[in-house]
């Protein structure tokens, strides 16, 4: 029989080493889950998951500003000209202007280029205020998910300190177990040797013994899993911890007020469905973002346009010597236009592009809903569970006193009888069996009913319902 069965509860993986040493007082469950909410990585990776989407909102608010572009440019090269239209490729083309000649020359002189240029997106028809609300739900995702992480973590540190409080109670208990063997098994031997027994008593004493040890070893090897899931839960080197026992000494004093509440409306702050409801509205956000992308702009335009060139303005096929090589003579400003306007551009096709876009994001969205309903009803079930849970574990602390008594009176009438020659020792082993068993009923009936109150708070998603019970 695997006595340690009841006691599985939550098992998760985490990493880095931040040790928790000097333990001189118990640590209590409160510090633990401070250490582990410090200390956890994948939390601090959803705190900077979330600064992240913070800054993505300023990022994206920012998108409404102009572009605002200073250009300064200084060339040598001849000007060329031809009749005939050209495309420039990907911008693979020259600026060279000047008159048509009739062969080619090679004259060529320094030129200059400075500008400045705004173009602003004024009017975005609500694209602009569509990517800053889905970023901003983005943040909201994020923020979530953080909370659910932290609160699923403190669940995890809870469950694997009660763990380790029962691990080593039921050590505690082996040891107990393993003394009393020990002491009849002298008790045995010595009436072996007065003939007063029979010799295979000795050996049944002998394999009793055996038996309470090993069961004693596998005992102290649980309690080191527990204490290292612990370790690991809190982030912390591996050490022995010294627990705070009020687990395992009483039950909560309003566990019935506790239990007798059956408000499934609170179910709506769970963490995990706070995310899932997060994740709907980013895609809603998403969804009306990419909408958005069909409809089209309106652009404020400015450009400030200062030349200079070496070509002197009577350059022509003509006159081709009226040119200077000189790099001051080109490149200082000579010339200066500008441009005001504003654009309407609409790209017609985005209509059939974005159509296809927002239907997919559509059923993302209804596909996230269809998670989150199914989270909710699974939720509903498990708070039913967690009620019968209570109620079952309250039943098992009511009892357990009432076996180990009677286990306690039995073992104890057994052992005189042995000892006056008026029992056997089939008799003697099983009152053996039955109190060791009676008192690991007893470590788990406690540890039991908190067990399954943090069952319950994980399930409504208020740690606070276990923690006000301390």
């Amino acid at each position: 029989m695997n006595i340690w069965k009841p006691l599985c509860l939550l098992v998760f993986a985490a990493s880095n080493t931040v040790a928790v040493m000097g333990q001189s007082d118990p640590l209590t469950l409160q510090e633990a889950l401070q250490t582990g909410l410090k200390n956890y990585q994948s939390i601090k990776a959803k705190e900077n998951y979330a600064k992240a989407a913070t800054e993505n909102i300023s990022a994206v608010r920012r998108e409404y500003l102009p572009d605002l572009n200073l250009a300064a440019q200084n060339s040598y090269g001849t000007i060329n000209g031809q009749n005939g239209p050209t495309w420039a490729y990907k911008g693979w083309s020259t600026g060279a202007s000047g008159p048509a000649l009739p062969s080619q020359n090679w004259n060529a002189a320094f030129g200059g280029l400075y500008l400045a240029n705004i173009s602003w997106d004024v009017v975005t028809f609500g694209r602009q205020r569509a990517k800053v609300v889905a970023a901003q739900a983005q943040y909201n995702t994020n923020i979530a998910d953080l909370e659910q992480e932290k609160f699923e973590q403190q669940i995890r540190i809870a469950g694997a300190y009660l763990n380790l409080l029962a691990a080593q109670r039921l050590r505690g208990s082996m040891e107990s177990n393993l003394k009393r063997a020990e002491d009849l098994r002298r008790i045995i031997l010595n009436r072996a040797l007065n003939g007063l027994s029979a010799g295979v008593d000795s050996s049944i004493a002998n394999a009793e013994v055996s038996k309470a040890r090993l069961t004693l070893v596998d005992a102290v090897n649980y309690e080191s899993v527990q204490s290292n899931k612990l370790a690991e839960m809190m982030d912390v080197l591996p050490q022995t911890f010294v627990l705070d026992t009020t687990f395992v000494t009483r039950i909560p004093q309003q566990l019935l007020e506790t239990v007798s509440a059956k408000d499934t409306a609170t179910l709506q702050q769970q963490p995990l469905l706070k995310l899932f409801n997060q994740r709907v509205l980013l895609s809603e956000a998403n969804q009306h973002s990419l909408s958005k992308n069909a409809m089209p702009r309106l652009s404020f335009m400015s450009v400030l346009q200062t030349r200079g060139s070496g070509f002197e303005s009577d350059y022509s096929a003509a006159n081709t010597s009226s040119y200077s090589k000189g790099y001051w003579d080109g490149i200082h400003p000579q010339r200066t236009n500008y441009l005001v306007g504003l654009n309407l551009s609409w790209t017609v096709t985005d209509l059939w592009r974005t159509k296809a876009q927002v239907a997919r994001q559509e059923y993302t969205t209804a596909g996230l809903k269809n998670e989150y309903t199914q989270t909710y009803n699974r939720l509903q079930h498990q708070l039913s569970l967690s009620e019968e849970q209570i109620e079952n574990a309250v039943r098992k602390y009511r009892e357990a006193p009432v076996g180990l008594k009677a286990a306690s009176d039995a073992f104890l009438q057994k052992s005189t009888l042995y000892e006056n020659g008026l029992s056997n020792i089939a008799d003697l082993s099983q009152a053996l069996y039955n109190i060791n068993r009676a008192e690991t009923d007893r470590d788990i009936a406690y540890n039991g009913v908190w067990q399954a109150i943090l069952y319950k708070s994980a399930t409504i998603g208020d740690l606070q319902l276990f923690l006000h019970q301390l």
